[in-house]
């Protein structure tokens, strides 16, 4: 009696014209997988943790985030009145579990109206944390979990990160470095500015898939 699985791969098989793998070819292949080989990485980010602090930043921008820096995590709260204060939107938020736990003080922004759990349709605004940002191109990653829900990161138009700066990494392999060196989480995912898409006329269009708007507050 075979599995789905094994039908699915005896399929994609047949259609490669080739048979299973031989003992040789097999652990070849395993060994492969678990060395996790590097690719070409660019030079740019060959610099130090400051410096790759800035060229986050700057390649942040370069793709429509918005930034604040905060000296410490306490003071993300205030970050945020500030943001919201700025766009206009109502002083509410919905914010992940692993918020509070940076430390953010929102006795420090007694007038915004903080929620914990996932993101309704209603919501304008939520805040996460990054478990990394990656300077190559100025990406977070947030990785999903009881601490993390996913649909903070896409369902409210204005999405607020908190990245510290010493979770900052050069290069995209460097991040997944951090990912396997937890439990692998259901989802990771990585965000370069606000949602965009080209499939509508060929035309860029902001916040069609997601947030409209990505604003990243960087503290120590």
């Amino acid at each position: 009696m075979t599995s789905a699985r094994s039908d699915i791969l005896a399929g994609i098989r047949r259609s490669l014209r080739r048979g299973p793998l031989q003992a040789g070819e097999r652990s070849a292949l395993f060994g492969r997988v678990a060395r996790h080989e590097r690719h070409i990485i660019p030079a740019r980010v060959n610099r130090s943790p400051a410096a790759l602090v800035e060229l986050f930043a700057e390649k942040a921008g370069q793709v429509a985030a918005t930034l604040d820096r905060i000296a410490a995590p306490e003071g993300a709260a205030e970050a945020v009145a500030r943001y919201l204060a700025r766009e206009n939107l109502p002083a509410r938020i919905v914010q992940a579990p692993a918020v509070p736990r940076l430390g953010v003080r929102w006795s420090d922004a007694p007038t915004v109206e903080v929620r914990t759990g996932t993101a309704h349709r209603d919501d304008q605004a939520s805040v996460t944390v990054a478990l990394a940002g990656i300077a190559e191109t100025g990406t977070l990653m947030l990785a999903s979990g009881p601490e993390s829900p996913t649909g903070l990161n896409f369902v409210p138009p204005h999405h607020i990160v908190i990245v510290r700066r010493c979770d900052i990494v050069a290069s995209w392999e460097d991040a997944w470095d951090l990912i396997r060196a937890r439990a692998m989480p259901r989802v990771v995912n990585f965000i370069t500015g606000p949602s965009r898409t080209g499939d509508i006329e060929q035309r860029i269009q902001i916040g069609v898939h997601g947030p409209l708007r990505l604003h990243v507050i960087m503290s120590g």
